[in-house]
């Protein structure tokens, strides 16, 4: 199968897995032990632990701390749930930062959603309007998840600051892609989106930033997060980000090459999002009229999206193609191409015509 998913999860790296095996604990394996604990085994696996959250620092800005989570989606509830005043997102967010509507207000705060615009970045404007004395946290992300749009953060950050906000920036897909701007109070990301494990992520916290705890127990994390650590996860989510660092520009240079040709290929389609502001291993567009559920059956040698994996088989249309103005017939006629570090060209032109072909024949 030629997978074109990466919004949705990428393959895990070669050296992320090897990072991972010793700490596994299989049979006369001292490599189980809690990380927590006092005795050598427990000191061992702490040591791998901590090790492993330099390197995820290390695509991170300066002068903060890494809490790891369980995902981007723990950690985003985290900071959203964790601070005081009222929450200001855009309509493009993640379910995870959108959903939390309802648990920040029943802590007695306001979540407002702001719009973007037609390309998908932050509608600046808005934001400045809708800010008050009150406002404690704006929400934005990096890349978005659906259309590859990316934000001008630190326009937000800018704007947030003069009124007083922190910023959180959702960084799961630029994470280890591109580089993270220095504007944010608190950043969330996810190990499967770097060719790292599923299941563990982490929020990145400015120095200074005080956060209540999400969960509760034994206060593992730095007191901000409860629950026994995986060394495994930990260790394989620093191979990962350590290995995406050193190839950041060539990944970056591989996935231009891909965006041109797959551009190429679907000259007849229409581009959802920005066509400049934006990650090129990301390529959302539409056909007029046509069938995207039959066209994935259709298509079954090629793993492709109708849009984020979270919402899958919902019936609804994308919430991210309806906040940049599309109707819900064009937003039902959308696909999301993903691909990175192990697609070929060759696998983007097999899946190209094959998607072609399947719409052609839907006339």
């Amino acid at each position: 199968m030629i997978y074109l998913d990466y919004q949705a999860t990428t393959p895990l790296a070669p050296e992320a897995r090897e990072a991972m095996l010793p700490w596994l604990g299989g049979p006369g394996s001292e490599g189980f032990g809690n990380p927590h604990s006092a005795h050598r085994m427990g000191r061992q696996a702490a040591a791998a632990v901590e090790v492993a959250r330099e390197e995820v620092a290390a695509l991170l800005p300066p002068g903060g701390r890494v809490i790891f989570t369980s995902g981007a989606t723990e950690a985003l509830n985290t900071a959203l749930c964790g601070t005081t005043g009222n929450v200001l997102a855009f309509a493009a967010e993640h379910a995870a930062v959108l959903d939390c509507a309802r648990p920040v207000e029943a802590q007695g705060r306001g979540f407002a959603v702001l719009p973007v615009l037609a390309g998908g970045e932050a509608d600046r404007d808005a934001q400045a309007r809708a800010l008050g004395p009150d406002t404690g946290l704006v929400a934005a992300m990096l890349v978005n998840n659906e259309i590859g749009t990316i934000n001008p953060l630190a326009e937000i950050a800018a704007i947030a600051r003069a009124a007083g906000a922190r910023v959180l920036c959702d960084a799961v897909q630029g994470f280890g892609r591109i580089e993270i701007p220095d504007c944010a109070d608190l950043i969330a990301v996810s190990a499967h989106k770097l060719h790292g494990p599923k299941g563990i992520g982490a929020l990145w916290l400015r120095d200074g930033v005080a956060l209540a705890p999400l969960l509760h127990g034994g206060g593992q994390e730095q007191g901000l997060r409860s629950g026994t650590l995986s060394p495994a996860l930990c260790a394989g989510f620093g191979a990962a980000a350590r290995l995406a660092k050193a190839r950041m520009a060539e990944d970056a240079a591989h996935v231009t090459a891909l965006w041109a040709r797959a551009r190429e290929l679907f000259a007849a389609w229409e581009l959802n999002g920005s066509a400049t502001n934006r990650y090129n291993g990301n390529l959302n567009i539409r056909r007029a009229g046509l069938d995207v559920a039959r066209l994935m059956s259709d298509v079954r040698q090629v793993a492709f999206s109708a849009g984020s994996a979270c919402a899958s088989g919902s019936g609804r249309p994308s919430h991210v193609l309806r906040a940049i103005g599309l109707g819900e017939r064009e937003a039902k006629s959308s696909i999301r191409l993903g691909f990175g570090r192990y697609t070929t060209r060759a696998e983007i032109e097999e899946a190209a015509a094959l998607i072609d072909a399947a719409a052609e024949r839907q006339g």
